[in-house]
C-alpha cells in the first residue's frame, strides 16, 4: 500500500470550481487512508486546497519549498498538526527530495509548474531511474489532450507508445489510487 504520495497542481484556483473540489477531496481522502501528502508546500490555490483537506482530515503533510517561495509568503504558514514543512534552496532541491520521499505520483489540473514535475518524474521512470507509478487525475477530461498529444507524439516516433500506456489515467479517485498502488 502506498503510504507517501507526491501530487503536482496548481498554485492557482484555476476558472472551474470542480478543480479546487477534487483538490481538497484528495487531500480528504488521503487523510482517511492514512497516506501522507508529499507536495510543494504552497499555501495557496489548488495546493492550499489539497493541504488543507489532509489537515482537515487529521493526515500527515510534507510540504517542500524553496526559500524564495517563502520569503514571498507563498507557503503554508505553519503550526499545524500532522505538517512538516522542509525549507530548501532551489527548486531543483525541491522535485529530489519530494520525488525521494514519494512512493508514487499523481497529476491534478495545474499550470507549467504542474507539467514540468509531472514530466520530470514521468521521464525519470521511462528511463528507468525509478520504478515509482505516475497517474493522472482527469477532473472533467482535463488531462485529454495532454494524453492525445503524447500519443501523437509516441504515433511521430518520439517516444515510446507504452509510456502513455503505462500512466495511470482515470476521473475516479479512488480507482486511481488503487491502480496507483497496483501498480507498485
Amino acid at each position: 500500500m502506498i503510504t507517501r504520495l507526491a501530487v503536482f497542481l496548481g498554485s492557482r484556483d484555476g476558472n472551474d470550481p470542480a478543480h479546487a473540489e477534487a483538490a481538497y477531496a484528495v487531500g480528504r481522502a488521503l487523510a482517511e487512508r492514512g497516506v501522507e501528502l508529499v507536495y510543494g508546500g504552497g499555501g495557496a490555490g489548488l495546493m492550499g486546497r489539497l493541504s488543507q483537506g489532509v489537515i482537515d482530515g487529521g493526515g500527515r503533510v510534507f510540504g517542500v519549498i524553496p526559500r524564495f517561495m517563502v520569503d514571498r509568503e507563498w507557503g503554508r504558514t505553519g503550526g499545524e498538526p500532522g505538517v512538516i514543512t522542509r525549507v530548501v534552496d532551489t527548486m531543483h532541491e525541491r522535485k529530489a527530495l519530494m520525488a525521494e520521499r514519494a512512493e508514487a505520483f499523481l497529476a491534478l489540473p495545474g499550470g507549467l509548474g504542474t507539467l514540468e514535475e509531472l514530466f520530470e518524474v514521468w521521464t525519470w521512470q521511462t528511463l528507468s531511474l525509478h520504478g515509482k507509478p505516475v497517474g493522472l487525475l482527469n477532473v472533467g477530461g482535463f488531462w485529454d489532450p495532454l494524453i492525445e498529444m503524447m500519443r501523437r507524439i509516441g504515433d511521430a516516433g518520439f517516444m515510446h507508445g507504452s509510456a502513455v500506456d503505462e500512466l495511470v489515467v482515470g476521473e475516479d479517485l479512488d480507482e486511481v489510487l488503487a491502480r496507483l498502488d497496483g501498480a507498485r
